[in-house]
């Protein structure tokens, strides 16, 4: 619904009468309504089939593959392709003149010039087939008739063409792209959520209005986002912070990173986000944000050329501009304009050429020298090869700016929804990062009414949560959008089936919550919820708040006597039966808790980290706690990234990532040496790390299955995830003896009557600093040096700086701060390996120390 009058939309991209191909045309529809728009066009025109498509062999691919059939291992075909470079459609011919240690391999080894060779001759060839994921062609006529058709692996409408979809279109065929658009259903969702639960007036007070008497067709509901005003500086203010988890098209660090420096202020800038932020055009950011700015002038080519790149501060930006460019200044019709760009793409000299004449001509007629026409011809050619297409993104940012203000006046209900979906369709390690992004969230006019910053995501509940996230409010809490919190829905649950899910929360439906596990298994259907289900909703917690936490080791120990039970009483109540307890339970029901616990075997509970482990395999990640929240601090201090922010660390770069070991695998080297591939987790990921055998033989001990260390290394960018060499493995909780890089002391100079005298203070101080400082011979770490501060009432004063050096092992840091107290001593991190690897040494050992079963 983007007025094509307001932002510049070209018709022409489409309509061209001398167009000699059918339009593209792509839509993108709710993915949960995309099979219902297929079988609607098939229905309506009869002759519809999706396209095949051909997977075909990239350099990469081709090199593994022959490596494959040529008999070496799969860890030297994969080393190999390792040294392609990762540019887009880079050829092996081209790889060789770029990378010159694959082009000495090439050289020196006749095995592997067999490989390349071979792989040169098989690029591009078709390796497999597939079903396109959206296209499908729309004829006139039985498909038969025109081109060769197969069954898919689908039921019997599944039928399918035997050619691709550039070829059905050369024959005069109609493809159109039918795509499902995750965030579409997702901000669906979002709806129904918030209809679900805030009345009309919450919602409407959710964005600072009062709900009119009347509301008809002139009055926009809060909840119409075609009609809502696309200039709210709440809304633009998500973006400028760059808070766009959930956020369509805008949440990767690279995009958040340009709005942060960009300040959007308009949807204007969305839209050119969008456009710039790819490839080629991301070159012109800084320009377009310094112009923006004030802070480089915006340089002046012609009037009709500032008229049409006025929104972009004189940055041809779209295709739409380069279009109007070449009509408004060369008198090119714009059909004709669009064909130019496309030639232009594919670097046809002869259109081009054309073009050019044509442009200088009706560029004289309007009074542009022919030496600056041909300046501007060239400007447009080097803007058209990667301008954008403007309809596209002002499509994309509209949904972008829909999403945006969901998250701001509704941020449960939006989380929730965003939650629900991501869940179902990524990875645990790709979705569970916006468990922590809910934290961050901003409320709009945050306040003294507002309960708190963030969204709050509460563990599953047997008797609270629902299929998908969904948002819950706690009895009597006032139903505002700042208020109540999400609720983890139980499908996320491992193991937990989607019909025993649905039978739980219809039996809660009916006769109300839960009471103990026996109940649970008394009420439902224990053919859909079995035995390994109920073992998974334990570990998840979804029955804790009947239980508690600590009876979750006593639950699963009865398990088989609560399913046991709950069969009989199945039995019976087929045969019409009624227990003499059952019968007596309406009468004088116990104390849900005190019922509960007496029924359920007496096992040792579960320490902590036993019971974040199960929580771990039933959910996939922690959400009542995790292991590393107690070293929140330390990992802040002395971490340099995290296992998200590996991914834009360069190659050979210095790294300190902190975690929880989750995989240790010691292999054996082909020298009879033990090193060990592992990876290591953190709140927000994992990354992979190699430990060497001379590095293993010092560390080994401390590569232990969920300990939390700090991995002290490289980052190498050698293979096709990042990962760390390490050099060193720390123990988190001997961080700074090891890591740290000084010690600052504050002493509170200004005295109240109930402190201590501060001359004792400090002689007991100087006593423990020197007797450090003359023992760090003989204690294993890093000495740093200490600096004394004193805060006065209108200064800081330092008394000793540099001179003094210890090693911060745990008891001396505990004296310290039993003398100044834990605000008075600070211990300052950024320590990063004091060397920087030679890359070719590297490969070196990798080759040597390589694994024999890797």
């Amino acid at each position: 619904n983007a007025c094509p009058d307001r932002y510049g939309l070209l018709f022409e991209r489409f309509t061209d009468p001398d167009r000699s191909e059918y339009p593209d045309i792509d839509i993108d529809i709710c993915q949960d309504g995309r099979a219902a728009v297929i079988d609607y066009v098939r229905k309506k025109y009869g002759h519809v089939a999706q396209i095949i498509t051909f997977g075909r062999l990239k350099a990469k691919a081709a090199i593994k593959d022959v490596a494959r059939v040529m008999g070496l291992l799969p860890s030297e075909g994969q080393r190999l392709a390792n040294l392609i470079p990762n540019e887009l459609h880079i050829t092996i011919s081209e790889a060789k003149q770029k990378e010159a240690d694959l082009r000495q391999l090439y050289e020196d080894d006749p095995t592997i010039r067999r490989v390349l060779d071979a792989a040169e001759a098989l690029e591009d060839h078709a390796r497999n087939q597939g079903v396109h994921a959206a296209g499908v062609i729309v004829a006139t006529q039985p498909l038969d008739n025109v081109v060769p058709l197969c069954r898919a692996s689908g039921g019997e409408n599944d039928v399918v063409t035997q050619w691709d979809g550039p070829t059905c279109e050369k024959l005069g065929l109609l493809k159109m792209d039918f795509l499902g658009l995750r965030t579409l259903s997702t901000i669906e969702l979002a709806k129904r959520l918030i209809r679900g639960s805030l009345g009309e007036e919450a919602i409407w007070s959710a964005v600072g209005k009062v709900r009119p008497a009347v509301i008809d067709a002139s009055v926009a509901h809060p909840l119409d986002l075609e009609r809502i005003p696309l200039d709210d500086q709440k809304v633009l203010g998500l973006f400028r912070r760059g808070d766009c988890a959930g956020i369509f098209q805008f949440e990767s660090g690279g995009m958040r990173k340009l709005l942060v420096d960009m300040q959007p202020d308009r949807l204007e800038d969305l839209i050119a986000a969008n456009a710039l932020y790819r490839p080629g055009p991301m070159d012109l950011i800084p320009d377009y944000n310094a112009r923006k700015h004030g802070r480089q002038p915006v340089p002046s080519v012609h009037e009709i050329v500032d008229r049409y790149t006025k929104e972009t501060y004189g940055i041809m930006v779209y295709q739409e501009q380069v279009m109007q460019v070449l009509h408004g200044l060369g008198g090119i019709p714009l059909r004709a304009a669009y064909s130019i760009i496309k030639a232009i793409s594919k670097k046809k000299e002869d259109v081009i050429n054309g073009a050019r004449g044509e442009f200088v001509n009706g560029a004289a007629q309007r009074g542009v020298a022919a030496n600056k026409a041909t300046e501007l011809f060239d400007l447009i050619l080097k803007f058209a090869g990667y301008g954008f297409n403007k309809s596209h993104s002002t499509g994309y940012a509209i949904i972008a700016y829909q999403t945006a203000y969901l998250k701001t006046y509704f941020p449960n209900q939006y989380m929730a929804a965003v939650l629900s979906f991501e869940s179902q369709a990524r990875k645990v390690e790709e979705w569970a990062v916006y468990l922590e992004d809910c934290k961050k969230t901003i409320f709009p006019d945050h306040g003294p009414e507002h309960r708190h910053v963030g969204v709050e995501v509460k563990p599953p509940d047997v008797n609270l949560s629902d299929e998908d996230f969904s948002v819950v409010f706690a009895p009597g809490e006032q139903r505002t959008n700042c208020r109540g919190h999400v609720r983890f829905g139980m499908k996320a649950i491992k193991g937990a089936g989607e019909q025993g899910i649905k039978a739980i929360v219809a039996e809660r439906g009916k006769h109300g919550p839960f009471k103990s596990l026996f109940d649970l298994c008394a009420r439902v259907d224990l053919r859909a919820v079995n035995k390994s289900m109920l073992e998974s909703l334990v570990k998840a917690g979804t029955l804790d708040s009947i239980h508690g936490v600590d009876e979750r080791a006593s639950l699963v120990a009865s398990l088989e006597s609560a399913v046991s039970a709950g069969q009989s009483l199945a039995s019976d109540r087929a045969a019409g039966q009624e227990t003499f307890f059952g019968a007596f339970e309406a009468v004088a029901p116990q104390a849900p808790k005190a019922a509960a616990a007496a029924a359920l075997k007496r096992v040792p509970a579960w320490d902590r980290m036993a019971t974040l482990i199960a929580e771990k395999e039933a959910l996939g990640f922690h959400v009542s706690g995790h292991p590393l929240d107690q070293w929140r601090e330390s990992i802040a201090t002395f971490c340099s990234t995290d296992t998200i922010g590996m991914q834009e660390i360069p190659h050979d770069q210095p790294v300190v990532v902190g975690g929880l070991l989750t995989r240790v695998r010691p292999t054996m080297t082909k020298a009879g040496k033990k090193m060990a591939m592992i990876t290591l987790t953190d709140r927000r990921g994992t990354v992979d790390g190699v430990i060497f055998a001379e590095n293993f033989a010092k560390y080994g001990d401390l590569l232990q299955m969920d300990r939390c260390v700090l991995l002290v290394g490289f980052a190498d960018r050698g293979r096709a995830e990042p990962c760390v060499i390490v050099d060193r493995v720390v123990p988190i909780d001997h961080a700074a003896q090891h890591l740290a890089q000084r010690i600052d002391l504050i002493i509170r100079g200004e005295r109240t009557p109930d402190d201590e005298p501060l001359e004792p203070t400090l002689k007991m101080l100087a006593g423990t600093l020197r007797q450090a400082s003359g023992s760090v011979a003989s204690l294993q770490g890093r000495p740093v040096p200490v600096s004394i501060h004193v805060d006065l009432a209108d200064k800081r004063v330092t008394l000793a700086s540099e001179r003094i050096r210890v090693v911060p092992d745990n008891t001396l840091l505990d004296r310290l701060r039993h003398y100044l107290g834990a605000d008075g001593v600070r211990v300052r991190g950024g320590y990063l390996p004091p060397r920087r690897p030679d890359r070719r040494d590297w490969k070196a050992r990798r080759s040597s120390e390589e694994t024999v079963d890797a």
